[in-house]
């Protein structure tokens, strides 16, 4: 199918050719007939990428900040391939799209095949979404007036914000596609509505719809306001223009009456003075999108609704009602639509963002969609006796920033990437001259020429994917950690013991393998039960709200990061843990707390301490590890330099940055071609596991726990 793309780096705007999605739980699948363009927010996205490194640099401070404190910890080179790296990535355009429904997920029983409905959907042939992110169309809506039903509801959630009452004054400054659309809306609720652009056609198109409309060159908005209300003010106004300058939000609060509304929807410069807002006691407010839900994860994905006795318009309510105002005839679009363009010619709109255009619809032709879910990138075909062939699972962060270009210099032979959405496979597979990208993985399963198979897909998919791979009689490597709670570690080893045909189980346990780490082993020796080792973890604040919290699906921060370095400690001290005590920060700590102290025992009589915090500073050094054995001292800074104390040879390394990546997947390559050996032992593997277990454990019993190897 067809996507439109943007590129952040060099800034070209593409119709790609990726594999239609695959329907997942809680979501619907759509075929596309018509998507508006949002001119706005898509505008400021191209030219953004069409800017030099300086001026995207000039445009976002913050990430400016971010990127010379990752230098700080991590050195230049780092950095420089990770910000290289995001600015790579695609960038799926739109979000007004309307189609009709051809596949439903598990557990959406609001809707149907052949439903027509409207959603937040990309331009792409085949979209994804989730089911409280879509909305029927009634059948006297046309799939072009649908398009607008998400921008109609950004102007919604603003007036709600508002909350206008019959015969109020509102004033509502840009008048383009959604400042319209909010002042018909403003009309049918019963309001005055006066409205300023600078553009005379949109202030014309304004005035046919009712509203009081002036051309902001033309006169002096603030005067006009106060002619009008007889010199009280306006009651509320609604911002919807987009400009740098300060000068919008200080011309809203003069025309505004004492105790007025001012709420944003547009993007302005917000140097707020004081006294104008003081005198007259105004509130000020910014409206997030098309309502309550957005941004909220639980919501939006997991598709678990408001009450609505609680939350009466939530964003899915939201796009309801415009599709109902259409339908009614309180809100009508076809008078702004300025541009009508089949989906090829996108570029009719795109290189032309500046122009006069207010509402551009892409129109498609569903009956000409290929929906193929696996597309061939290259035409690279191996001998029968090729080994080593991969299939990868997964094409998140991990797998662009990390994993690929580690399996590059490793000269990994990759026949298949797939992603559940398709984009990001497809963009990683022609990075990196992958044969294949697909959303279904069972592809990969089914091909006899695969012999490995790499998972990076969230923690929750990790161990039924393991099993599933062992079963189609191929080795896996999955990326830490190898299951989430003991449910999952007992399908891993019911299936290891079941197929126990000579396949192996390979976990991302990479710190085992960096220079550094290998070093410090052959330093320390057989050190048995004189040896004391610390790692300190400055991990870095992740909100709560990001997957990787949820117990569920990220299994919390502990069992899905400071696995880590447990299996770090098992690796130097040559012995499986014994028994593990946690503490959390804080008198009642929750189970996903990522501010942990982790005491190990091991079975040699080593011992070891972790700390992971979160609530350290960004330019402190994110990993330290300290390893005290027979007199003598390693220090390992973030795996960048290593120090040594005591020894008669050896007295510091430094080799830059390297957390073992590379030596990892070019040893898992080798060995899957020649010994077929794993590279930790399975034993291993699920001593870590359990060891991650019982860290949470004994938070909740506040003492030891053994492990039972």
């Amino acid at each position: 199918m067809k996507q439109i793309i943007q590129n952040l780096s060099n800034g070209h705007t593409v119709l790609e050719d990726i594999p239609i999605p695959m329907v997942r739980k809680g979501t619907i699948l759509i075929k596309t007939h018509r998507s508006l363009v949002s001119l706005g927010t898509e505008k400021m996205l191209v030219e953004f990428s069409r800017s030099n490194i300086i001026q995207k640099a000039k445009q976002q401070p913050d990430k400016v900040k971010q990127v010379l404190d990752k230098i700080k910890t991590e050195g230049l080179i780092p950095t420089l391939e990770a910000v290289f790296n995001k600015l790579g990535e695609p960038l799926p355009l739109g979000y007004c799209n309307a189609g009709e429904v051809i596949a439903v997920g598990e557990g959406v029983t609001d809707f149907s095949i052949g439903d027509r409905v409207a959603s937040n959907g990309h331009h792409a042939e085949v979209v994804c979404v989730p089911q409280n992110l879509v909305a029927k169309i009634p059948d006297n809506v046309s799939y072009e007036e649908a398009s607008f039903a998400v921008i109609g509801s950004i102007g919604l959630q603003g007036i709600r914000l508002i909350n206008p009452t019959f015969g109020e004054t509102v004033v509502v400054i840009g008048l383009g596609l959604i400042g319209l659309l909010s002042a018909e809306l403003l009309l049918a609720n019963g309001c005055n509505v006066i409205g300023f652009d600078y553009d005379q056609r949109k202030v014309d198109i304004a005035g046919n719809k009712g509203v009081q409309s002036f051309n902001a060159n033309e006169v002096d908005v603030v005067k006009i306001v106060d002619n009008l209300t007889k010199q009280i003010g306006a009651d509320a106004v609604l911002i919807t223009a987009s400009t740098k300058s300060d000068e919008v939000i200080s011309q809203a609060a003069q025309m505004s009456r004492k105790r007025g509304r001012i709420i944003l929807i547009g993007v302005i410069g917000l140097d707020i003075k004081r006294d104008d807002f003081y005198k007259k006691e105004l509130s000020f407010q910014v409206s997030c999108s098309y309502g309550p839900g957005r941004y909220d994860e639980v919501y939006e994905q997991k598709g678990i609704d408001y009450p609505i006795g609680y939350v009466r318009w939530t964003e899915k309510r939201n796009l309801e009602t415009i599709l109902q105002s259409i339908s009614k005839r309180q809100l009508t679009v076809q008078d702004i639509i300025t541009d009508r363009v089949p989906l090829q010619d996108y570029l009719n709109i795109y290189n032309n963002l500046g122009d006069n255009s207010i509402a551009a619809i892409l129109e498609y032709t569903p009956d000409e969609v290929n929906d193929a879910r696996t597309i061939a990138i290259t035409r690279k075909k191996w001998s029968s006796d090729t080994k080593g062939i991969i299939g990868i699972i997964g094409a998140g962060n991990f797998t662009k920033m990390i994993m690929m270009p580690a399996l590059k210099k490793a000269d990994a032979q990759i026949k298949y990437i797939s992603s559940a959405g398709g984009l990001t496979a497809s963009s990683i597979a022609k990075k990196y001259a992958i044969a294949h990208a697909s959303t279904d993985y069972h592809v990969i399963l089914d091909d006899d020429e695969v012999d490995l198979v790499i998972v990076t897909t969230r923690h929750d998919l990790h161990a039924s994917m393991v099993a599933e791979i062992l079963h189609s009689g191929k080795h896996v490597f999955v990326e830490k950690p190898l299951a989430i709670n003991e449910k999952d570690l007992n399908l891993i080893l019911e299936t290891y013991q079941e197929i126990n045909t000579g396949l192996t189980v390979n976990v991302g346990f990479n710190r085992r393998f960096s220079p550094y780490s290998q070093k410090a082993k052959s330093l320390i020796g057989n050190a048995g039960a004189d040896l004391n080792m610390i790692a300190t973890v400055n991990a870095g604040f992740i909100p709560k709200d990001v997957w990787i919290h949820d117990m569920k699906t990220g299994g919390g921060r502990i069992i899905g990061e400071a696995c880590h370095f447990i299996d770090w400690m098992q690796f130097i001290a040559g012995s499986k843990v014994s028994a593990v005590m946690m503490n959390g920060l804080g008198i009642h700590p929750e189970e996903n707390t990522d501010n942990a102290i982790i005491t190990l025992r091991f079975e040699s009589g080593a011992q070891g301490v972790i700390n992971y915090f979160s609530n350290g500073h960004k330019s402190y050094p994110k990993e330290r590890m300290e390893l005290f054995s027979q007199g003598k001292t390693l220090v390992i800074d973030n795996f960048r330099k290593m120090t040594g104390y005591g020894f008669n040879r050896f007295s510091s390394m430094r080799c830059g940055l390297d957390k073992g990546h590379a030596n990892q997947f070019k040893t898992l390559i080798q060995t899957i071609k020649t010994s077929g050996e794993p590279l930790v032992s399975f034993d291993d593997l699920v001593n870590t596991t359990k060891a991650s277990f019982a860290a949470l454990e004994s938070l909740r019993v506040r003492n030891w726990i053994q492990i039972r190897n």
